[in-house]
């Protein structure tokens, strides 16, 4: 008897230590789901079943358990019952997790937006395009090529190509349409990146400046620019580790202020000699550009008035984080259509159908690869300078986010590109069948 009594104290013990052990993971896992989950089903309109088996069903995510309050619109999410996230859906600022009780009934500032175009057709209003048909286009092969990216293995969600202003091929799985918002994950850092852009060519900011942050004035991060921190090259430490418990995940999942993270960590390089990929510098930089405002509704204004809506992305929602700031490393959702003409504004060097928003000067900014980035890395930008799409031209530059996320901007083509779906996938191959539908 007191055998079995000591088996069942050390088992006990066991489950005691694994629980604590596991606790933080737990916290990751069930804060990630019902992220998500708020997201799909009260930003983007899709159903709890849905996300369930779409979005959530990996593991360990799936280890989850789900529910939504359609009134209050808060997502729940258990981790085996033992501990319990909430996310709850703010208008105009999408989804965000939850803290504390208070944060599900905080007041909180939401964006101006201004109103839709749907008078022009695309892409500089919302109405249907005026359809050309394009003698140099090998439409058999573009089509083809598009199908093999639907093949079951690549959980492709949309592609669209837009040829010359025309969109020229769009697919859809089944449970999306080009009404379908669609999460970018980091390519809201090209985003990001952008408004600086913009602000720059008004006068209002210049990228070469010290980045402002009052903690780095006495010691030797005093001496990294806002440039730096656009490349991700300013020698701070930061774990950019999705497998585990990591900065990143902890300022996604834990942080009220996600800008702050970034900012206290250390230098273990020399800014523009250590180019280290991110999120924690992005959401730094989303507090910089705070700073450049005098008041919080002029800042969460800006990005829409003077930039997205402006080019008519009025689809988009910027999340934000707890203390108002737009998660820039993650965290933006917009229609196929939308992401497109994002791409557009870039391959008409910040021209929006006769308005400058930025000059071909900010184009050649972000699309110069970053030091020691081995030519993968401009601005918040990916790039293609040292050829590693080996079919592809080498002034092809791209928004990318998990798990194929896509936006390319290919110059000589005139074409932009954009992929969503839920794996990886040979994006040399499909991007040089897409050049190759073009007859020289």
């Amino acid at each position: 008897m007191k055998l079995f009594k000591r088996i069942l104290l050390l088992l006990l013990v066991l489950v005691i230590v694994a629980v604590v052990y596991n606790y933080p993971k737990l916290n990751i896992l069930s804060g990630y789901s019902a992220k998500s989950t708020a997201s799909s089903v009260f930003v983007a309109g899709r159903t709890l079943e849905f996300t369930d088996t779409t979005d959530n069903n990996f593991s360990p995510v799936n280890l989850a358990s789900d529910e939504v309050d359609l009134e209050k619109k808060i997502a729940i999410s258990s981790a085996f019952g033992l501990l319990t996230r909430k996310a709850v859906y703010r208008k105009g600022l999408g989804s965000v997790l939850t803290l504390t009780e208070d944060d599900e009934t905080a007041s909180y500032l939401s964006p101006k937006r201004l109103k839709p175009d749907n008078a022009t057709p695309f892409p500089y209003g919302n109405a249907p395009q005026k359809d050309t048909v394009f003698a140099n286009i090998n439409y058999n092969k573009l089509n083809s090529t598009i199908d093999s990216l639907f093949q079951e293995k690549n959980l492709t969600r949309a592609v669209l190509v837009v040829y010359k202003d025309q969109i020229i091929a769009e697919k859809y799985n089944r449970g999306f349409t080009k009404d379908s918002k669609i999460l970018g994950w980091s390519m809201t850092k090209s985003i990001l990146s952008t408004v600086f852009g913009v602000l720059q060519h008004q006068g209002k900011i210049n990228v070469t400046d010290k980045a402002p942050i009052e903690s780095w004035q006495n010691d030797e991060r005093k001496n990294i620019t806002i440039h730096n921190l656009l490349q991700m090259n300013s020698g701070l430490e930061w774990d950019e580790n999705y497998d585990e418990i990591s900065d990143a995940t902890k300022m996604l999942f834990l942080d009220r202020d996600m800008t702050k993270m970034q900012e206290n960590k250390p230098l273990v390089g020399k800014p523009n000699e250590t180019w280290n990929y991110s999120s924690g510098t992005t959401n730094l930089l989303s507090g910089i550009l705070r700073k450049q405002f005098t008041t919080h509704q002029e800042y969460l204004d800006f990005w829409y008035s003077d930039f997205i809506d402006k080019i008519g992305m009025n689809s988009m929602v910027l999340e934000a984080d707890l203390s108002g700031n737009y998660v820039g490393s993650s965290y933006s959702w917009a229609t196929s259509r939308d992401w497109v003409k994002f791409g557009l504004l870039y391959l008409h060097n910040g021209n929006w159908n006769g308005e400058k928003l930025f000059t071909k000067d900010w184009v050649n900014y972000v699309t110069t690869p970053t030091p020691t980035s081995n030519g993968i890395y401009g601005a918040q930008f990916w790039l293609n300078a040292n050829k590693q799409f080996k079919d592809v031209p080498a002034n092809m530059y791209f928004a990318d986010g998990y798990q194929g996320q896509r936006v390319y901007v290919l110059p000589d083509q005139e074409m932009v590109i954009v992929r969503f779906g839920l794996s990886n996938f040979d994006e040399n191959e499909f991007l040089k069948g897409i050049i190759g539908s073009l007859r020289k």
